[in-house]
């Protein structure tokens, strides 16, 4: 059944009208975005289908247009829309965390950061500098590579925060096996990058470690 033969309160655009769009499934609001389905299926079937096969909104997002093209119904045009809509979401939250106490809204720094390191391949260490009102001053890739092979150098984050004239820092990292755990090498730098910038009187606010949409917090489990 196409969804325009669905009851108009069960129909995902005129729900969103109606309800609000917090009130929408991850399928309901892919399906807006398809606008239509394919043969058989329509727009909610197919954003089902492609939750189920991806696993997550982050996981499509993050998904190559190799492998999105195998599904019937998406091509490089929406390949092309998503990719937008990924780096929009991204940058607005940015533009929100340079205006915003970041202290006041930690919910919008973990969307943050899993919309920054959640759908990568390969494991990086960013740091986020504050300024005194805990407004976010710049976001910087500092290393690559697991904490284990890639040494992550408290010398160079110290002079990254006194360029930034920074008063606090937040540091994040992803594991791409999709596990939101600390590694022992993950304390032993945090205790170092702490030790080290508490020289120059720059605070250490977090450490988060990303796994896709999960986010695991330094502070909330007492280790910073």
């Amino acid at each position: 059944m196409a969804i325009t033969d669905w009851p108009a309160a069960e129909r995902p655009r005129e729900k969103l009208l109606e309800l609000g769009v917090s009130a929408l499934s991850d399928a309901e609001l892919l399906a807006i975005f398809l606008r239509v389905g394919v043969v058989g299926k329509s727009a909610v079937d197919l954003a089902r289908d492609l939750l189920t096969r991806f696993g997550s909104l982050t996981g499509i997002f993050a998904a190559s247009q190799a492998d999105l093209s195998q599904v019937h119904g998406i091509g490089a045009s929406k390949y092309v829309q998503l990719q937008a809509i990924f780096e929009m979401s991204r940058r607005a939250l940015n533009e929100q965390m340079q205006v915003k106490d970041m202290l006041s809204s930690p919910q919008q720094v973990r969307d943050f950061l899993c919309l920054k390191l959640g759908s990568l391949s390969r494991e990086v260490f960013v740091v986020l500098f504050l300024d005194a009102q805990n407004r976010m001053i710049m976001s910087e890739e500092m290393f690559s590579g697991t904490l284990t092979q890639t040494s992550v150098y408290p010398r160079e984050v110290v002079k990254k925060a006194l360029h930034h004239n920074a008063a606090s820092v937040i540091f994040a990292h992803n594991h791409p096996s999709g596990i939101a755990q600390p590694s022992q090498a993950d304390e032993l730098i945090t205790k170092q990058l702490k030790q080290a910038l508490a020289l120059v009187d720059v605070r250490v606010l977090d450490h988060f470690i990303v796994a896709g949409n999960t986010t695991f917090s330094f502070v909330e489990r007492g280790l910073l």
